[in-house]
């Protein structure tokens, strides 16, 4: 296994993750905020598969990414998200849909690179946290997990099934 191989694993297998956390939520629970002031699981799913793409192009602005729908972007704001608004979210199906062509995306980039592209610097405002388009990328699957443990507190207040 080379460094490709683990990269393209991560962005797998948390991918992987988030979808059997969404398994048995509806597309109400989705818009459940476990506490006052936290994001709904909706607002979060667009916020990864709206993150993605800017992330990686910091480092890969060349990676081909399918366009998202009119006004995802401002949906998925954070000023969106403190609204409260459920004005543009989306159904299950399609956050499951977007998130998997961008993470297909993703892959596929990640398919093209060779170890020493890993090594490549990054600009802009992620190049203190993932300073090489490797660590980005690791970066990219490390926010789609964390994102992911948030989704756990919801299933909790809605009775779900412990799954991991």
């Amino acid at each position: 296994m080379n460094a490709r191989d683990v990269i393209q694993t991560a962005l797998t297998s948390t991918r992987d993750l988030l979808t059997m956390y969404l398994s048995d939520l509806s597309d109400g629970d989705l818009l459940l905020r476990p506490v006052p002031g936290a994001n709904t699981i909706a607002w979060q799913l667009g916020h990864l598969i709206a993150a993605e793409p800017y992330l990686v192009r910091q480092a890969l602005p060349e990676a081909a990414y399918p366009e998202l729908p009119a006004g995802f972007d401002k949906a998925h704001s954070k000023e969106a998200a403190a609204a409260d608004s459920p004005q543009g979210l989306k159904s299950k199906k399609d956050y499951l849909d977007l998130l998997n062509k961008v993470r297909g995306a993703s892959l596929a980039a990640v398919a093209k690179l060779s170890d020493a592209d890993l090594d490549r610097p990054t600009q802009g405002s992620m190049a203190k946290f993932a300073p090489t388009l490797g660590a980005m990328l690791v970066l990219v699957a490390n926010h789609t997990l964390m994102h992911a443990g948030q989704f756990t507190v919801v299933r909790r207040k809605l009775g779900k099934p412990v799954l991991f």
